[in-house]
């Protein structure tokens, strides 16, 4: 992460990005019901930022495609056209599948709903997509690919012709039996004679189908790997090794690594299940790969910390090589103050050097090699604080928000309740703090904070008229919202692109 802003620009900070709407999947209709399977679950974009997939509590998959590169050539070709580059991002939609459907565990009489937890891009090959998804216990591996439309040209047979056969047969003074491989039995019904007769040519009338592949394509997905009975508790993540070839899995209390193409065997590399269940203290809340060493992994806990761990120490890594964890200041410890520390996400920036980590009310950003404390911490709803017995009584105290990152390192990104994201920078000397809605006016509603006063007294007027008439939110357009929350969201790899996911539906900004 650079500490003097983009290349390109002047010694100093970035100018704040101006998010603008791209366009909505899925919008529905004011007081339309929203269906509890169609809710949005996973959010994924693969390396290349062309394709993205969501996973919903229903079970399915759905890709999308970008468009606006394919139809203006490579960024090479504009270059030279002296295009702008600078576009309307543009996705549409490519297909979906049922990835998992409901089971039941019969030994342990338990329902295993098809909610998909998370999507991972694997490498592409052959101009086929792959990818992973998994529920709460198993882990499936899809291969998505063009095929070409084969289609049956001549059916197998020739009404005219069967006709005139049919005719001369009942004309015969000799009963025939047509037999089902072509041939005639002829004769009286006599068991002594097994002579079987064909036409001179055999029967014109008979053709074999004939399959001919056409020019027309379609999508079909095929799960190529299944991985199960592997996790005893519910998965909460699955990440993508370096080596394309591996792939590791996170429970409450395992951390298990897989190759991609062996599905009935894992080894088990984190195990924190003490031998009494009743001394357990935490339990592991979110595993990613190092972006480009395949030997490191972290994973964070629900007291607040963050490992990391070297795959070259021991088979299993019961001992870790780093630890990140903020000490708590003295005399702020309240019965809250475990359950908020609790890390729901992790993520690598895309160098390697930094990790950022959410947990209920903060975002924070870790450099690897400092594990005193974090280098920079962002507050995302502390106007909460106040609530957090409502928010215990009603379980939103529990919600796992995720987290992510630029593809420059150059910011930060989070959700929020009432449908609200939270963009800041993270280098050094930044104040850039956006907040935004999961609508078609994302700048709609924003939150007065005290590095950004109001310019003038009309403005703060409105703001405070806005508030007024929008239920659940405050006169500083802080959002008391429980039931619309943004947990999930995504950062386009290489631009200044957010996903994020508002119940069923599906928003896309730029900047």
């Amino acid at each position: 992460m650079k500490g003097n802003g983009a290349e390109g620009l002047s010694p100093g900070l970035p100018p704040p990005l101006e998010w603008k709407f791209s366009q909505v999947f899925g919008e529905r209709a004011a007081g339309e019901e929203v269906q509890e399977v169609d809710i949005i679950s996973a959010i994924e974009f693969d390396k290349s930022g062309d394709h993205l997939a969501t996973g919903d509590r229903g079970g399915r998959v759905v890709l999308f495609e970008r468009i606006d590169v394919r139809s203006h050539g490579s960024r090479k070709d504009l270059e030279k056209q002296d295009y702008p580059t600078i576009r309307h991002p543009e996705f549409r939609y490519k297909t979906e599948f049922q990835s998992h459907e409901p089971e039941f565990d019969y030994l342990k009489s338990l329902e295993i709903e098809e909610k998909i937890n998370k999507i991972k891009w694997c490498q592409t090959a052959n101009g086929a997509l792959f990818l992973l998804s998994t529920n709460d216990k198993t882990i499936k591996y899809w291969k998505v690919q063009e095929k070409k439309v084969k289609k049956i040209s001549e059916m197998n047979v020739d009404a005219s012709k069967a006709v005139q056969n049919g005719s001369i047969a009942s004309s015969s003074v000799t009963p025939r039996r047509c037999l089902p491989n072509g041939g005639c039995y002829e004769g009286h019904d006599s068991h002594s004679s097994n002579d079987l007769s064909f036409p001179p040519g055999g029967f014109p009338s008979l053709h074999l189908p004939v399959v001919v592949t056409c020019q027309e394509t379609s999508l079909t997905a095929r799960c190529r790997k299944i991985y199960a009975h592997a996790h005893d508790y519910h998965i909460n993540s699955i990440s993508n090794n370096s080596d394309g070839e591996t792939f590791i899995s996170a429970d409450d209390l395992r951390i298990n690594l897989w190759n991609l193409e062996i599905s009935n065997q894992s080894f088990n590399i984190v195990d924190v299940k003490p031998a009494n269940m009743e001394d357990l203290t935490e339990v592991i809340t979110s595993a990613e790969f190092h972006p480009s060493h395949c030997n490191m992994l972290a994973y964070s806990s629900s007291k607040g910390s963050i490992r990391l761990i070297d795959l070259r120490q021991s088979a299993l890594c019961d001992k870790h090589s780093k630890m990140f964890e903020e000490r708590e200041a003295p005399g702020s410890r309240s019965f809250f103050t475990e359950i908020i520390a609790s890390i729901s996400d992790i993520r690598f920036a895309k160098d390697g050097r930094h990790i950022l980590s959410r947990d209920y009310m903060t975002l924070k950003l870790w450099d690897i090699n400092m594990e005193s404390a974090p280098v920079a911490t962002f507050q995302i709803h502390e106007y909460l604080r106040p609530k957090l017995c409502d928010l215990y009584e009603n379980d939103s105290i529990f919600d796992k928000f995720d987290c992510c990152l630029s593809g420059d390192g150059l910011r930060v990104a989070t959700g929020s309740y009432g449908n609200l994201f939270r963009v800041f920078g993270c280098i050094p000397g930044s104040n850039e703090a956006a907040t935004l809605e999961a609508s078609k006016n994302p700048t709609r509603r924003q939150v007065q904070t005290p590095s950004r006063p109001a310019r003038s007294l009309s403005s703060f007027a409105r703001v405070v008229r806005r508030g007024a008439e929008s239920p659940g939110v405050d006169a500083n357009g802080n959002s008391f919202d429980f039931t619309t929350k943004l947990l999930h969201l995504a950062w386009h790899p290489t631009e200044n692109s957010i996903a994020c996911a508002a119940m069923n539906s599906l928003y896309m900004y730029y900047a």
